[in-house]
């Protein structure tokens, strides 16, 4: 059970998702099983330091309905990261993992520090 140790540090936000997406379905070892969790973890570093290329700071924008009508909020990234560079990782890796079962007990395994 290996863990991956991944430094975020001045690296895009996109790039370091898909490689902890990828990790985390254990695509990186001999033994992976497409309906398998997967072996170890994967732990990132550094998330407060992101880059983001282009207009995103601006122009990416989140969503959030709190079940009331009318009650649609929105989020720039520059509002969602300063509040939690965490989520903003976490949000990114779980729209590139499978939609099934096991998606949670993936996300588990993701420790962000």
């Amino acid at each position: 059970m290996a863990d991956h140790v991944i430094d975020a540090k001045n690296r895009p936000l996109g790039r370091i998702a898909t490689e902890i997406a990828h990790a985390l379905q254990g695509k990186d070892t001999a033994k992976y099983e497409r309906n398998k969790i997967g072996e170890g973890r994967v732990i990132v570093k550094n998330v407060g330091e992101l880059k983001v290329t282009g207009n995103k700071f601006e122009g990416k924008k989140y969503y959030h309905h709190t079940g009331y009508m009318g009650h649609l909020k929105t989020a720039t990234f520059r509002q969602a990261f300063e509040k939690s560079p965490k989520k903003v990782l976490e949000h990114a890796v779980l729209g590139m993992l499978p939609k099934n079962f096991i998606r949670a007990k993936r996300m588990k395994r993701l420790i962000i520090e």
